[in-house]
């Protein structure tokens, strides 16, 4: 039997540009080292999934075959930007027929991109027939520079600022989750379209809830999540601990401390092999803060967060003697924290979802913009002593954009430690509560400095994809006839399946 040798002409619609990295200067040799080995081991792998994290928090991805990757891995892929243009329900947000108004040539008419491996994130999917690998792109603008509306892009710039001060960002991933058990298959389409999502995924419970820690609880859920840790672990994850929260079969995740960067990526690659792991064995999780489902209680993302001193590796958060607390240098990084609060409060809390949560009906919820060694109802808690000294956030939902998340962080704290957090006096009464609402977040958002975080166009883009998703919810409930006081199905649609 033979078999036609089909001879292919160099992809030139699929690659970036050849020898895009290399021309422009895009690599660190650390880089360049971990690309030879990938090379080298391609013959042993099937697939590539090359991703990226879109505005939204999720992943977006091409599945090539190795051999394309050959090429891609040097030279970038050609990527469409629609995750940059559609909102939550992928209704088209900026336009991008006529000038889409962000300052970028390049996404009038869809125009692409260049998404470029970074060859340090390149890691084997475990357990998976065909043997498919996983690894994060940036994003890049023809002409070799860093797209402006690249969320990890802001990350990095705010690290190498750290770097320039001497200073080394540590950050630590607390996530709370919800698994459920699938009762179809479903693919819930009907009705589904540009902006209309069709009907969540239809669940059942775990367990009962509201037994906080009870190992009998987590017993009802340990057949998924104990062999999901195993799996998390042999993707290289730090995870520390599984928990059952309070919720009918709210799971906790915690992973040891990492650098900034590692963070955002691990919890981008945590989020969708959690999604992926248990819809495979009939189970559904969603990092959802809200659910719609009876007697389901909110669930947060808590960002510890402290600051090394890279040259001597000590925690400037430490403070100094025998009795231990936190140091100046902690208490001026909270400030800065505080004084950026409101305006970049939709970095941590980016859906209509989300402002569920931070109601003072919910006990332990963060409501007040303040910060206390222990109080678990202000935004920051100050954790700890000597070298584990560090200051957790607790008013994230689980599935914001970590990039940016982590970013607003970092950018806030860093005004704080260098003396700059312009919001030194007292804040009035009012402000003193955290945004109750996405429309008020957005408000302070589109107000305040936003821009000098994210660069114009990727703050402008933010405004125009959370208006379009605000004025869809408020149109539904309008329409519908909907109180907003309770979660909505056009919440549950929107949200509990693609987060």
């Amino acid at each position: 039997m033979y078999t036609r040798a089909w001879r292919s002409v160099a992809a030139q619609d699929a690659v970036g540009a050849p020898s895009f990295v290399a021309d422009h200067h895009l690599w660190s040799q650390e880089q360049f080292a971990a690309a030879e080995q990938i090379e080298a081991d391609l013959d042993h792998i099937d697939f590539v999934r090359l991703a990226f994290c879109d505005p939204h928090g999720l992943a977006r991805s091409k599945t090539l075959t190795a051999d394309t990757f050959r090429s891609v891995l040097r030279n970038g892929m050609n990527f469409s930007p629609g995750p940059f243009l559609f909102d939550t329900g992928h209704a088209i947000a900026v336009d991008f027929l006529g000038d889409p108004g962000l300052g970028i040539e390049e996404l009038a008419g869809a125009g692409n991109f260049i998404l470029v491996p970074d060859p340090l994130t390149f890691q084997l999917l475990p357990d998976t027939q065909p043997r498919t690998a996983w690894v994060i792109g940036d994003e890049y603008l023809r002409e070799g520079t860093a797209h402006p509306l690249s969320s990890r892009a802001v990350l990095r710039r705010l690290t190498d600022q750290y770097t320039a001060h001497g200073y080394t960002p540590v950050t630590g991933l607390e996530v709370e989750w919800y698994l459920t058990r699938l009762l179809d298959e479903a693919p819930g389409n009907t009705g589904n379209g540009f902006g209309l999502q069709g009907e969540a995924p239809r669940v059942a419970a775990m367990n009962a809830g509201y037994q906080f820690n009870l190992d009998a609880r987590y017993d009802s859920v340990a057949h998924i999540t104990d062999p999901l840790a195993l799996h998390l672990a042999a993707l290289g994850l730090p995870l520390r601990s599984m928990e059952h929260e309070s919720g009918p079969g709210q799971v906790e995740s915690t992973f040891s401390p990492m650098s900034a960067l590692d963070t955002a990526d691990a919890m981008l690659l945590f989020r969708t092999a959690t999604k992926r792991w248990c819809a495979r064995r009939g189970h559904h999780a969603s990092f959802m803060s809200q659910p719609r489902l009876d007697a389901f209680d909110p669930s947060g993302w808590h960002l510890h967060q402290s600051v090394l001193d890279t040259g001597s590796g000590r925690n400037l958060f430490a403070a100094d003697g025998p009795a231990g607390g936190l140091s100046p240098q902690a208490k001026a990084y909270a400030d800065g924290l505080l004084a950026h609060s409101r305006e970049l409060f939709l970095l941590s809390v980016p859906t209509v979802n989300g402002y569920r949560r931070l109601n003072s009906r919910h006990a332990l919820a963060p409501t007040r913009m303040d910060w206390s060694m222990e109080d678990r109802s202000v935004m920051l808690r100050m954790v700890g002593g000597g070298t584990g000294a560090h200051i957790e956030n607790r008013s994230g939902e689980p599935c914001a954009n970590p990039y940016l998340a982590i970013a607003a962080q970092l950018f806030a704290g860093l005004t704080g430690l260098t003396g700059t957090p312009d919001g030194d006096h007292p804040a009035p009464a009012a402000a003193q509560h955290v945004p109750q609402s996405l429309a008020e977040a957005l408000a302070a958002f589109t107000a305040g400095r936003a821009d000098q975080l994210l660069g114009r166009p990727l703050a402008a883009c933010l405004t125009r994809l959370k208006e379009s998703e605000l004025r869809r919810y408020e149109t539904w409930c309008a329409t519908t006839g909907t109180s907003p006081d309770q979660v909505t199905a056009w919440e549950q649609r929107e949200y509990f399946e693609a987060y």
